[in-house]
């Protein structure tokens, strides 16, 4: 594994770091590599695009579009 030194870290930055991971119930070094696992994964793929891939093999459905009114007026209770 590769190490990091990080130099400058203000200090207000270093306590708040140092909450978080006690909250996490965590180390400093723990939080820190969890919040750049985070920060630097892959986007996520919007599921839309996901259910889409998965099932394209089995063709599309066609849908009709169903007719819609006009919104009616709200009821006056006076």
């Amino acid at each position: 594994m590769a190490s990091i030194t990080i130099r400058n870290l203000d200090e207000a930055l270093k306590q708040r770091l140092r909450i978080q991971a006690a909250e996490h119930g965590s180390s400093m070094e723990e939080e820190a590599r969890a919040i750049l696992r985070k920060a630097l994964s892959p986007p996520r793929r919007p599921i839309g695009s996901s259910i889409h891939e998965r099932f394209a093999a089995a063709g599309g459905v066609e849908l009709t579009q169903s007719s819609r009114d006009p919104m009616r007026s709200p009821p006056d209770f006076e």
